[in-house]
Parts: structure tokens; sequence; C-alpha cells
């Protein structure tokens, strides 16, 4: 029997796949939407909620009558802890309270985290583990940890379950297109020793799948979850597999070194300061990007969900590429 499932940031990137998957297994399907997002596609007879997560009557209508929640909504840059908390923190405050007011039958909320609120492995083997103790480097990951902590302290009331996907491409996504388009120009820049550094990777398809098994599993209530691919990636891998697809000859490798790239986002962090914009790099990005270990294990996940990432990394680098020169954005 269908379910009613109401979606947060379903404009996104990873939104956008969570709402096409869901309309295909045939679930009745609520958006909740900012003023801002009216007028982009959605898949037909879709429910939409249209408001602001500070308005809690809007919310209120938002969270009544849906079986399960999966909020994706965030924001992923601001000037400042303040600005973070407001795009990550108060929208989960403000829906778990209008969950418990509104909606105490819920059957789940499930949080889309983020690997950046563990913060980074010791080594690029086994990754960090839910079990670990996080130590986040950046702002926007202790929002991502206020956030996780708030659903935790309402697992009392409300079945909840955290997932947290470390870097994740596909179809769609802006951020690692950056890499592909640096890779078509026959170009490597990266911080620090691109020898050493091993990081976490996730196809789209594959982390809106582990994220709905999760949301449907009643072992993961009150757990949280990395969703992952079966092993970490290293920078010779991605050129190696990218390169049938994107078809360059040679590559020039440009490392910088990680005291020039601090002293790079204390320049450009400035003018964002000046700006009242979030700049490109600043220092709580660098301390992000210095790191030689963005890597988190898949076990429990397969464990008590039995999710194993489908999509090998040569696949899904495949698909990604063909999107990107069919959209022309490559």
């Amino acid at each position: 029997m269908a379910e009613t499932i109401l979606v947060t940031g379903s404009t996104g990137f990873i939104g956008a796949r969570m709402l096409s998957y869901l309309a295909k297994e045939g679930e009745i399907i609520r958006v909740f939407l900012r003023p801002e997002s009216v007028g982009v596609a959605l898949p037909e007879g879709v429910d939409v909620v249209q408001g602001r997560f500070s308005d809690k009557e809007v919310l209120a209508r938002a969270v009544r009558g849906v079986d399960r929640i999966v909020h994706l909504a965030g924001l992923t840059k601001a000037l400042d802890e303040t600005g973070y908390d407001a795009g990550n923190v108060m929208p989960v405050k403000n829906l778990l309270e209008a969950v418990k007011e509104h909606n105490p039958t819920l059957k789940r909320f499930l949080f889309v985290s983020s690997l950046t609120a563990a913060g980074p492995a010791s080594e690029g083997i086994q990754g960090v583990r839910e079990s670990d103790f996080p130590c986040p480097v950046s702002a926007y990951g202790r929002s991502k940890l206020r956030a996780e902590t708030l659903c935790l302290e309402s697992a009392a009331d409300i079945p909840v379950t955290i997932v947290r996907p470390p870097a994740v491409y596909g179809p769609g996504d802006r951020d690692v297109l950056q890499v592909f388009q640096m890779l078509a120009k026959g170009l490597l820049v990266t911080v620090g020793s691109a020898a050493k550094q091993r990081f976490s990777l996730i196809y789209v398809d594959d982390l809106v799948r582990g994220i709905m098994m999760a949301a449907r599993s009643d072992k993961a209530v009150g757990r949280v979850y990395y969703i992952t691919s079966p092993s970490s990636c290293f920078w010779e891998e991605l050129v190696a597999v990218s390169q049938p697809a994107l078809g360059f000859k040679k590559l020039y490798r440009v490392s910088l070194p990680k005291p020039f790239v601090y002293l790079l986002s204390m320049v450009i962090g400035s003018s964002g300061l000046l700006s009242g914009k979030p700049p490109l790099l600043n220092r709580d990005k660098a301390n992000e990007l210095v790191q030689d270990y963005w890597v988190c294990s898949p076990e429990r996940a397969m464990l008590d969900i039995g999710f194993t990432a489908g999509t090998t990394l040569a696949e899904g680098v495949a698909k990604t590429i063909c999107w990107y020169r069919r959209k022309g954005w490559l």
C-alpha cells in the first residue's frame, strides 16, 4: 500500500532524484517548497506545501498526515555559524516540534546529514565508523552535528534515523562536475598529497535507494548510518575511470601546499566579509579541503539494513559524464 512521504529539499540535486525514485515506486509524494522555488519541474501529482521553516503553521500543514519524512534541505554555504544554524539546525528543530504536535504517529523522520558532521578519518582504508566520537572541522559540519543531536534527543517521541553521505556524484551534480571539467582540460589540482589522499564517494541513485532502505527499516530507528560505496577511492583511480569518457591524452598535476591554501583562504575569505556573501573559499572551507581522509565505513548499513552500493565507480562516472555531455555541461 502506498505511503505518503514528505520530502524537503526536493529541488536540489539529490532531492530531484529522490522524487523520481518515489514516483516510480508509486508512493504519494508531498514536498515542502520555499517561495522562491515555485515553478520548478515536479513529477505529476506531487502535493506542494509552500512556505518557510520558520512558519510553524505551514509546517503543521506539511507534516500532518504523512507516513515518513525525508529531510534533505540544508545550507552548504554561509558566512558564519549563525548562518549555518539558520539553514541546518532551525529547520530540523521546527520540523520535529511540528511532528510532535501534529503527527505523533509518524513512522519515520529521516535526517540526511553529512560525513562532515563526523569529521575526517585518521586513515583511508576503514574510515570513520558511526560509533566514533564526532570531530567536525568546519562550521557546516558542526551545524549538521547540532541538527543530529536534536534528532537523537527527540528519539523518545519520534522514530528518527540519521544518514551521513560522503561526497555524492551523478547526473545533475554541480560540485563534482568541477573535477570532471578540470580533467577534461588535462588538469588535476589537489590540496596536499594526491598520492596519499583517499575519499568516499556514492552515486546519487545508490544514495537515494539507501536513504529509503534506512527510512523503512525498523532496525534503523534511533541509528546513524553512512551510506557509501564499499571501498574508498584515490585520485589515480578516479583519473583512470574518467579518461575513457573524457578523452584527455596527458594530465598535468598541481598539488597546492596546505599552508598556501590557508593563506589563499584568508585573502578570499576577507572579500566575503566585505561583501556580506559567502566566499568560494575561506578558512572554514580550507579546513575541509586540507584533510587527507574523507572516508567512512559502509559496514553498519550493510549489516543493519542490507545496503550495498550497486554502481561501480567506472559505471557511475561514465553515466555522469554522458549526462553532462548531453546537457552541454562538459
